[in-house]
């Protein structure tokens, strides 16, 4: 899962011409430390669950790479 959600987010990054990351830590804020803006998190939503079949925003505001782990072990 770690492998296809780090690919995910190079794919968001990529595409909006921002610097790919070498890897996840489930401490990594989505802006503070990847830095995600508003469309790229919504980018990562539509690819997350076309992939996985699940909102991580669903129940609201998710922050950290941990959060998003803790959404799809649901």
């Amino acid at each position: 899962m770690e492998k296809k959600l780090l690919e995910i987010f190079n794919t968001v990054l990529t595409n909006r011409s921002k610097e790919a990351i070498k890897g996840l830590t489930p401490n990594m804020h989505l802006r503070n430390d990847i830095g995600f803006d508003s469309l790229d998190l919504a980018e990562l939503t539509v690819r997350i669950e076309a992939e996985f079949d699940i909102d991580i925003f669903e129940d609201g505001i998710i922050n950290t790479v941990n959060e998003v782990f803790d959404k799809l072990e649901r």
